[in-house]
């Protein structure tokens, strides 16, 4: 468990997590189970794909499923795993919007006695596994990648966004790359907030500061849009990468001529079935792993033509 799982090791653990936990449910009492999720936003199709393998997965095992979009407030968040208790789920997935923050909502889940996983990112606090994916490497991929591109040397810009683990992750994977290269040098780094239309302005204000840049690491493809939009529009000559794999970023790749030349893709639906035959296994009482890194994989404008979640 603690290596990285390739597609088929990942295909076939959730699988036999599924099985065997839906074996343990058949002996016993007949009452469905009840999965409850609470994403840090909905406004993503990441996430959005992922509630979508949530409802599609729990339908094979006949389990109901309640979903709330803490809209990146921890506040919020807390509360609506409170309302999950009060409801009664047995299973709590849970995507923190803050990993810190967060912490009491995981006691309280524990205490009342739900098995609680963390998936994509993990949450401080008693959480029986997490299920993620390599954000480290994504970084470093994007980076690599993008540091051939530019020719090994230039000015580069990185567009953060929340400081939640996955978030630190890339940037720290994506400036150890960089650091390979000495004529690469990372001239601005400003938080995009992780949507469009902030990360279009913020990248606005970096093209005009760095007249000599050449190239863009964005920690999301959210942000890469609204990138993208504004490398486009100063008809610069600065390539772009970035982390996901989401839809509108692999459509973007494909566009004859595009600044956007690659981005990190994660694997939604698939971090989803194995945190639900985690937890299921769980349930019924079967040792499960602390964590379970989920592999990720580098497509480029070649690779995109062929890639979906």
């Amino acid at each position: 468990m603690k290596n990285l799982l390739n597609a088929t090791a990942l295909t076939a653990l959730t699988a036999a997590l599924l099985c065997a936990a839906t074996a343990a449910q058949a002996q016993a009492p007949k009452q469905p189970l009840r999965i409850g999720m609470t994403f840090q936003e909905l406004n993503n199709p990441y996430f959005v794909t992922m509630k979508q393998a949530l409802e599609e997965a729990a339908a094979t095992i006949g389990a109901t499923v309640v979903t709330t979009d803490a809209r990146h407030d921890v506040a919020k968040q807390i509360g609506d795993v409170e309302d999950m208790i009060q409801k009664k789920v047995d299973i709590l997935l849970l995507n923190p919007t803050d990993s810190t923050g967060v912490q009491s909502a995981v006691r309280s889940a524990k205490k009342a006695g739900l098995v609680v996983v963390a998936v994509d990112a993990n949450a401080q606090g008693p959480v029986d596994s997490f299920v993620g994916s390599k954000n480290t490497d994504a970084g470093r991929l994007a980076c690599e990648y993008l540091a051939k591109n530019i020719g090994e040397k230039g000015d580069v810009a990185i567009l953060d966004g929340i400081p939640v683990v996955p978030i630190l992750e890339r940037v720290k994977g994506c400036r150890e790359a960089l650091a390979k290269y000495p004529g690469i040098k990372v001239v601005s780094t400003q938080n995009g907030k992780q949507e469009r239309a902030t990360a279009l302005t913020v990248t606005e204000n970096i093209l005009q500061a760095n007249k000599n840049l050449k190239g863009i690491f964005s920690v999301n493809d959210g942000g890469s849009m609204g990138a993208l939009a504004a490398i486009d529009a100063s008809g610069k000559d600065v390539k772009l990468t970035s982390v996901d794999g989401a839809p509108e970023a692999i459509k973007a790749m494909q566009k004859p001529g595009s600044k956007f030349i690659a981005t990190t893709a994660q694997y939604p639906r698939d971090q989803i079935r194995l945190a639900i035959g985690i937890a299921l296994a769980k349930k019924w009482g079967a040792n499960v792993p602390a964590a379970v890194p989920v592999d990720v994989k580098l497509i480029d404008a070649e690779g995109a033509k062929t890639f979906t979640w």
